[in-house]
């Protein structure tokens, strides 16, 4: 039972965002609970993990950089270049490639777990790529759109402390002491994060209901592209260089999400209201792909490294 819930996730969130669309007024009132849907989620993902899972993930320092790499270097260039082939005014060009020279987002690390991906690595990149952030985020933007934009680091750090690190490594303690006795909890967990992720789209959806009846065609499709192209780029990149499945997975989520939430923040303000209009679709967007993602490849573990990829 837990198994076929979890797997019918894409459809379980298309529901949930049909629901808050239809009807925003439930789920807008349950925004507060994304914080603490996400922390219960990290608790759940650190109680899969150990300390060594996470001292292998640093011992592969090439993956880190690449991961890194392709965010900062690839989705920026992919928003600009994808702006202007759609011809996109400057101030929602602004806020696309915004989007894109932004962290990846926390709620990746939540879909790698669902997605049979290295959560450990996972948890590296979002923070390596937020301490990037401080540098990269306005450099990137003033590069190609002419705008320098301070980036807030130090609260973004502490929100993935808070809402990140601390759930995981008390999580990664409780394993240590009492892993051996959780068995039957640790199978319960895909379905409780499943159901968090539901919940969290359909407060976004709900949240941005307002936009989402009035979105301009041409920036929903150029958000659907650069959510494609970097999840594309993250998976395909790490398999043509001979790197195992699971890594590509990884890569491929860590790079298509983006802390979107940052992107609008930002937009608003040092662009425009409508600047913030690709974040915000972006937001709802790059969790309804990274659960339809999630869903299709929790059904399959990836092959150990050296295994051909069924």
């Amino acid at each position: 039972m837990v198994t076929r819930f979890t797997a019918l996730m894409p459809l379980w969130a298309l529901l949930g965002a049909l629901a808050a669309y239809l009807e925003p007024a439930p789920f807008t009132a349950m925004q507060g609970l994304i914080v603490p849907l996400l922390g219960v989620v990290m608790l759940g993902m650190g109680m899969t993990l150990t300390v060594s899972d996470f001292a292998a993930a640093l011992r592969r320092p090439k993956v880190v950089a690449l991961g890194v790499g392709l965010q900062y270097l690839v989705m920026p260039l992919l928003g600009w270049a994808i702006g202007l082939a759609l011809g996109l005014p400057p101030a929602l060009l602004a806020g696309l490639v915004l989007v894109g020279a932004c962290p990846g987002g926390t709620a990746s690390n939540v879909v790698c777990y669902l997605a049979r991906g290295d959560v450990a690595l996972s948890i590296t990149l979002t923070t390596c790529s937020t301490l990037i952030a401080i540098v990269a985020t306005p450099l990137l933007t003033w590069l190609y759109v002419g705008e320098r934009v301070p980036v807030p680091v130090g609260g973004m750090l502490w929100s993935i402390a808070r809402i990140v690190l601390a759930p995981v490594a008390i999580g990664v303690m409780i394993n240590s002491l009492l892993g051996v006795y959780l068995a039957p909890l640790k199978r319960v967990f895909p379905a409780i994060s499943v159901a968090a992720i539901v919940v969290i789209v359909a407060i976004i959806v709900g949240l941005n209901q307002a936009s989402l009846a009035t979105m301009v065609w041409a920036t929903a499709l150029a958000v659907v592209l650069h959510n494609a192209a970097g999840l594309a780029a993250g998976y395909w990149v790490p398999r043509w260089l001979g790197w195992d499945e699971r890594t590509a997975r990884t890569l491929a989520i860590e790079v298509g999400m983006q802390n979107s939430g940052l992107g609008v923040a930002l937009a608003v303000k040092h662009f425009s209201a409508a600047a913030a209009l690709p974040g915000a679709l972006f937001s709802i967007w790059h969790n309804l792909s990274g659960s339809l993602l999630a869903g299709h490849w929790s059904r399959r573990a990836p092959p150990e490294p050296g295994e051909p990829v069924a």
